[in-house]
């Protein structure tokens, strides 16, 4: 038989393993319920990253012309020897999605800076967004590359709110379709033209061979 020492001894082991067991629990439940603020905190910080490496590259890069495609998504530019200096305070309106902590400017359809090399670009054909019925359309890259600006639009879902400030008034959009087409040069665009629409293309995730349309409805 245990001895009352032997009891006491065995009791305070098992407090022991309970506390250390509700310890652990406790700590799980807070990495699971702080997961997404990390995650958030972690894709702001690989934005700012983006943007603030994109700042020092468009000082030294260079350009010859301007892509006049239609639509098309292929718009690079030729790199040649001289260089020039982006002057970030001459956007034309910036693009706010608070879901993805995206907020990036962009410049006039006829700005040489409206290359999707360097920055999120407007597409030839687009209106801007006071134009009633009319149709705003940006894209820019995806993936791991600092010129990367829509690299998390793949977290978007129906219903979401996108934001572009132009001209000192603010414009509320939200996504009303989203959907794949093939990666041909040119994106047929499927949106109702008695709305005024923010549109915005780019590489589908983890697939080489398709874009993703993202359209969005003025509220």
């Amino acid at each position: 038989m245990r001895t009352q020492n032997q009891l006491k001894i065995f009791n305070n082991i098992k407090k022991s393993h309970k506390l250390l067991i509700g310890s652990f629990f406790i700590f799980l439940g807070i990495l699971l319920f702080s997961k997404d603020y990390l995650l958030k905190m972690k894709d702001q910080v690989y934005s700012n990253m983006k943007i603030a490496m994109s700042d020092v590259e468009n000082n030294n890069v260079s350009s010859n012309s301007e892509n006049d495609s239609i639509l098309s998504t292929d718009n690079t530019t030729d790199v040649e020897n001289n260089k020039y200096t982006i002057d970030y305070s001459k956007y034309l309106g910036i693009l706010e999605i608070p879901k993805i902590w995206l907020k990036r400017g962009f410049y006039n359809i006829d700005s040489r800076y409206n290359n999707i090399q360097y920055n999120v670009t407007m597409v030839k054909g687009s209106t801007l967004p006071d134009v009633p019925n009319g149709n705003l359309i940006l894209m820019a890259h995806s993936g791991d590359s600092y010129i990367s600006y829509f690299a998390y639009l793949y977290k978007l879902s129906i219903g979401d709110d996108c934001y572009v400030t132009y001209n000192g008034v603010g414009y509320h959009y939200q996504i009303v379709d989203i959907y794949d087409v093939n990666k041909n040069g040119v994106v047929s665009l499927r949106r109702n033209k008695s709305k005024t629409v923010l549109t915005l293309i780019t590489c589908t995730k983890d697939n080489d061979y398709l874009q993703t349309v993202y359209i969005a409805e003025l509220v």
